[in-house]
This record gives structure tokens, C-alpha cells and sequence, in this order.
């Protein structure tokens, strides 16, 4: 029985990697350059460097690290790699092969990008419009669902010393400041001091999420459901380091539970392809364009019927237009360099 149950899984995940694989475009093929090539080197040598216990892997597992370590040193194009499986004691749901290499390829491209320069006295930018829907009663009883759109803009001091400012729909209301910053309310200055290892990052953000979401908690989501949440906030509503970018994605691909999707849509219409996880009976979910892979926003959608709607709704939905760094609150950085794929 269990033997058949295995089977199952692993033609589920193969399928789910063939699809993903259909999705998305091969690897771009043109001669990297030499600043490219000594990246991905050093990217590689990096990943193998870090300690991971390599013997408690299966036989699976151990011949894709294998040939991903070969084909990459063979050609220094990309890697893939193997998530630690969880413990057989542990009932959660290991992150799906088609997420962790979804995951692996973002957190590349991640930290490939630029490092935008950041000084003190100036300030991240973030545009953004959020659909949303709220449930109110209706004089017979009965429950009736409203959507809204919010256009919002967000000026945040990188170190945090002064106020920032937010624009709602045109309002205007200045933001505290928050010298010091948090998971909850990063700055720039913060997020570069994160761990680049993912799982020591990880492991900061279990720790931060436990006591609000941990046992004993009466809290419904769970450490891990948490953390997921915690790490799409902080790539959704703030201006990320290339660095820990990469080391967040990471992060991500190492949590129970995490999806692929094959089709997703923001706030702003934009298609892309997603990862996402399931939670008290909606999958939250995180939207990439299938070309660049950049970040598009995020979506939550309805797993089963209830008083907010059908299965497959969205409740809600966050598209990222711009984000950048500004010299004073009021400026505006230049809109993000993806577009809708159909």
C-alpha cells in the first residue's frame, strides 16, 4: 500500500515538473559574458560549499545533485538543487520538485541583479494597487461580498532615522520613524543585514514567527504557514538587496508545503506562473513573469466554497508596480521592468 502510495507521489511530482518545465522558457542560450560566468562560478562553488547532510539524501535525490553538479560545471549555465527531505517522523508535506526548482531558478536571477546604491537620507519607493474583498450583512441575514481597489504609494527612510510618508488613493499620512526596523517593518538598512545562508534565515524568521503563530499559540496558521506569509510580505512590500532576495527564495523552497501553480494573475491583470501554499481553506500565492522571472505580486484564492465565494476565487490580489530608491518622499522611482505574459 504505502508502496503504491510512493509511486503515486512521484509520478504527481514528475508530471507537476514536466508542466512547469512546459511554462516557462529553456534557459537563455547566447555566450554569457566573463562577469556571468565567474557569477554563476561563484554561485556553485558557494552552494556546494555549504554544509548539507548529503548522506541522508535518497537515491533520487543524490543522482540529480550529481548530474545537475556536472552539467553546471560542464557548461557553468545553472544548478539545481535537491531540497533536505524532511524527517519520515515529520508529517508535514515536503515542498514540492517543481517549486524548489522554481524557487532556485527566482532566487538566481535575484541575485544577479543589480545592487541598487542606498545612502543614508534617502528613501525606498514602492507603487503598488491591492484588490480586496470584505464580507458585510445585509439587513435580511444574508452575507454580501464587496471588492476594492486601493492604489498606494510608500516612501520608507533606507536607515529608518526619519519619517516616511504613504499615499492612499491620493491621501497623504505620514509614516513613523523606525531607527531600528523589523521583520514586521524592515528598512533597506535591516534587510541587508539578514543571513544570505537560507537556513539560518529561516530559522530567524521561525523564530520571530513563533511565539504569535507557534504551539500554544491558538493561532489557526502554524509556524509554517507563518513564515511563508512573513516571506512574501518582505519581497512584495519592500525594496529587497539582491542578496538576501536570493537567500529569501531559498528560504521559501525549504518550507512544507510550498506549490507551484501553473497560472496566476495580479492585481494589475499580468499573467505569470506561481508558488503558493495552502492554509484554512485559501492558497496564498506568489506571482512571477514567466520571462524574467521578476516579482509581480501576489493573490489569494478560494480552495473551497464558502461565504466568500467559490472555489477558485480571488479574495485578493497585490500587483507591484514600481519600487526603487528616492532621494525625498514625493519622488518616484521608474516602473518595474516586467510585463503581462499570456
Amino acid at each position: 500500500m504505502s508502496t503504491t502510495r510512493t509511486d503515486q507521489s512521484e509520478w504527481n511530482e514528475h508530471s507537476e515538473r514536466r508542466e512547469l518545465a512546459r511554462l516557462l522558457p529553456p534557459p537563455p542560450h547566447p555566450e554569457p559574458s566573463p562577469s556571468q560566468l565567474a557569477l554563476r562560478r561563484d554561485i556553485l562553488l558557494a552552494e556546494f560549499a555549504r554544509p548539507r547532510p548529503f548522506s541522508a539524501l535518497t537515491a533520487r535525490w543524490r543522482g540529480l545533485v550529481a548530474v545537475t553538479a556536472i552539467a553546471t560545471a560542464a557548461a557553468i549555465t545553472a544548478v539545481t538543487l535537491a531540497p533536505e527531505p524532511s524527517s519520515s517522523q515529520d508529517p508535514r508535506p515536503t515542498a514540492t520538485a517543481a517549486s524548489v526548482e522554481l524557487l532556485d531558478r527566482i532566487a538566481r536571477v535575484a541575485y544577479a541583479q543589480p545592487q541598487p546604491p542606498a545612502r543614508d537620507g534617502q528613501f525606498t519607493y514602492l507603487r503598488t494597487i491591492a484588490r480586496t474583498s470584505t464580507l458585510t450583512e445585509a439587513a435580511d441575514g444574508a452575507m454580501a461580498r464587496t471588492d476594492a481597489t486601493t492604489e498606494t504609494e510608500r516612501w520608507t527612510a533606507v536607515d529608518g532615522s526619519t519619517p516616511g510618508l504613504v499615499r492612499r488613493d491620493g491621501a497623504d499620512t505620514s509614516l513613523p520613524a523606525v531607527p531600528r526596523g523589523s521583520l514586521d517593518s524592515p528598512t533597506y538598512r535591516l534587510l541587508t543585514t539578514l543571513p544570505a545562508d537560507p537556513d539560518a534565515l529561516l530559522k530567524l524568521i521561525y523564530t520571530d514567527a513563533g511565539p504569535n503563530h507557534g504551539s500554544g499559540s491558538g493561532s489557526t496558521a502554524g509556524a509554517d504557514h507563518e513564515a511563508f506569509i512573513a516571506i512574501g510580505d518582505l519581497l512584495r512590500d519592500s525594496v529587497v538587496p539582491p542578496q538576501t532576495g536570493s537567500a529569501l527564495y531559498r528560504a521559501a523552497a525549504r518550507i512544507p508545503g510550498v506549490v507551484a501553480v501553473e497560472d496566476s494573475v495580479d492585481a494589475a491583470g499580468r499573467h505569470g506562473v506561481a508558488v503558493a501554499r495552502v492554509n484554512d481553506g485559501r492558497r496564498f500565492e506568489w506571482i512571477f513573469d514567466r520571462t524574467t522571472l521578476g516579482l509581480l505580486g501576489t493573490r489569494t484564492v478560494l480552495v473551497k466554497d464558502g461565504p466568500w465565494g467559490r472555489s477558485g476565487d480571488a479574495v485578493e490580489s497585490t500587483a507591484v508596480l514600481a519600487r526603487g530608491i528616492v532621494d525625498a518622499p514625493g519622488g518616484t522611482a521608474p516602473a518595474e521592468s516586467v510585463e503581462s505574459s499570456h
